[in-house]
């Protein structure tokens, strides 16, 4: 997610839409998704920037402008680094539920092998049972 957060930030400037229209639909949607929730976490930042200067009312314009700058960075670049720690767990729940998935696909296909396998073995010898009376 943060690869794909970092790749749809790039989206809006030059070739990125081309990149994203040359993409199977599901990754296209990924990347688009990905390009609106950062817009939106900017946005947020921004606002909260906003926020935090209009507390400060002795700031001067530049000064207003500058903390309004810095903050929205550090946020980007905390928002950044909390997105990357959720996508390598992400990755990684992902990894174990698939090997728990596998494993229980497995068990119930042995299960249901082994039932078919039961069934017929009483089919068979009822009709042997049957077919010697």
């Amino acid at each position: 997610m943060g690869e794909d957060m970092r790749k749809a930030g790039g989206a809006g400037k030059g070739g990125g839409m081309r990149r994203v229209a040359e993409m199977p639909l599901d990754q296209a949607v990924n990347e688009i998704e990905g390009f609106l929730l950062w817009e939106a976490e900017k946005d947020r930042a921004r606002t909260r920037a906003e926020a935090f200067c209009a507390g400060l009312p002795w700031l001067t314009d530049s000064q207003r402008r500058e903390v309004e700058l810095r903050y929205c960075q550090d946020q980007r670049d905390t928002s950044q680094a909390y997105l990357e720690r959720i996508a390598t767990r992400s990755a990684a729940l992902r990894t174990e539920y698939e090997g728990v998935y596998r494993a229980l696909r497995r068990r119930l296909i042995t299960a249901l092998l082994t039932g078919t396998v039961a069934v017929a073995v009483l089919v068979a010898m009822t009709a042997v049972g049957m077919s010697t009376r």
